[in-house]
């Protein structure tokens, strides 16, 4: 008889083998797992969109109309680093964190040839130490990560960015669109249970985006722009592109180093 859950996490922890595989022995660290971005990962030569050096069209508006400024960023899932060396070769100070390790020394190949600092962290961002991922960020930058999480971790993502972002912080989140066939599970929270499997991410609807990011203040909630081949920036009309703001810290209660405006 094994008794195995006294906290929350753990009940977290419960629900994440509920979707584990097999080639990880029965431990999810979230969403697809580890393997399987590591075998995704692994031949740069695929023609994978994403792939690309270029850096999502939403972001690189943001920073053009001024939403965002130049500050401390955290990339979630960054991938092979493609907006965290938009970010840093924009005047950012990037910390970016991925589960796949070759996923990982990838993007840390392109930030050596294209001479950005980036700091690449390796891991589940919800397992990290707080001293791996202290913040305060000015911004958090998630493109594809969010719509791969089970239902359950979107606790631990609502309580990251209440630790991590600071206040007045922005967070600019790509997820799939619901419509859009084959693009993203349109599943409820519950059957994705009974089903024990999240088949390859889920689709949001703007509705549910907003009533689950609905402390932070919306900015923008748009489609995605399509980008065409020869483009230096990525765009697909298949998702979501959302600009959240967190509110201001009540009085009282700044964090050292950031102003309220």
């Amino acid at each position: 008889m094994d008794r195995t859950v006294r906290t929350v996490e753990d009940v977290l922890a419960l629900l994440d083998g509920l979707f584990a595989s097999e080639s990880e022995a029965g431990r999810l660290a979230t969403g697809d797992g580890k393997d399987f971005w590591d075998r995704f990962y692994a031949d740069r030569s695929r023609p994978v969109p994403f792939f690309a050096a270029k850096p999502d069209e939403n972001l690189a508006a943001y920073l053009d109309q001024g939403l965002i400024a130049p500050g401390r960023a955290l990339d979630l899932g960054c991938g092979a680093g493609r907006n965290a060396l938009y970010l840093a070769s924009h005047g950012f100070e990037v910390d970016a964190v991925d589960l796949s390790p070759v996923a990982i020394s990838w993007a840390e190949d392109r930030a050596r040839q294209a001479g950005v600092d980036v700091r690449f962290l390796c891991g589940d961002a919800f397992a990290l130490p707080a001293a791996e991922l202290s913040g305060p960020y000015d911004l958090v930058v998630d493109s594809g990560c969010f719509h791969h999480l089970p239902p359950h971790r979107r606790v631990s993502y609502l309580a990251l960015l209440d630790r991590v972002l600071v206040p007045g912080g922005h967070l600019a989140l790509t997820s799939f669109a619901a419509g859009e066939q084959g693009m993203g599970s349109e599943l409820a929270d519950a059957d994705l249970y009974r089903e024990r499997e999240l088949q390859g991410g889920l689709a949001y609807t703007p509705e549910s985006l907003r009533w689950i990011f609905s402390d932070l203040v919306e900015v923008e909630l748009r489609r995605m722009r399509e980008e065409p081949p020869e483009s230096t920036l990525f765009g697909v009309t298949f998702l979501w592109t959302a600009l959240f703001r967190r509110g201001a810290a009540p009085s009282g209660d700044v964090r050292p180093g950031h102003d309220l405006a």
